[in-house]
């Protein structure tokens, strides 16, 4: 299958997401490439992201399918994983993933942290898995981003600098769709 087309899933939080984080400029790059399409749609449920309204919302909006690569960051990567336990898709780049609901009340209540990951599953169903963390992420600890990129068997870009990924610009993601892109 060729890859036509690529889903921005947003952390949670992040109001309007053409203007947060590097979401609307990596919209733009990647729409510039020839023959690929670049959905970034304002989220349902966008505090909490319940599994159970962002993957409906995925399949049925977004057309999530075979030829489409999931960029997830944070809360989008945690739904992107689950979305590729149960459907084939071209591929994932995770961008600040993580395996628990780190102690926290809103993401236990988001659904995605309540039973374990079905890595072999998601391996099965993705052609193509990338991931990008930073060991200085606030948010999240390195062990857990580790876990995602050991279970998945991801190409892992690994950063010092980087935080939580919250730059207005990410030409290394730009980079990853390009590598797929020419892959396909």
């Amino acid at each position: 299958m060729p890859l036509t087309k690529a889903i921005i899933v947003p952390g949670n939080g992040a109001g309007d997401v053409e203007r947060s984080n590097w979401y609307g400029w990596a919209k733009k790059q990647i729409n510039k490439i020839p023959d690929m399409t670049c959905l970034l749609s304002n989220m349902p449920d966008p505090v909490t992201a319940r599994e159970s309204i962002w993957l409906p919302f995925i399949q049925e909006e977004l057309q999530c399918d075979e030829e489409t690569v999931i960029i997830g960051h944070s809360s989008g990567a945690a739904a992107a994983m689950r979305y590729a336990e149960t459907h084939n898709v071209f591929g994932l780049i995770l961008v600040g993933a993580y395996t628990s609901d780190l102690g926290d009340e809103n993401e236990r209540e988001s659904g995605y942290f309540s039973r374990p990951w079905e890595w072999e599953q998601m391996r099965r169903n993705v052609g193509h898995i990338v991931q990008f963390g930073s060991t200085d992420d606030p948010f999240l600890p390195w062990e857990e981003q580790q876990a995602v990129a050991e279970g998945l068997g991801a190409v892992l870009h690994k950063y010092t600098d980087r935080g939580h990924f919250q730059n207005t610009q990410f030409p290394e993601l730009i980079d990853a769709v390009r590598k797929l892109r020419a892959a396909a």
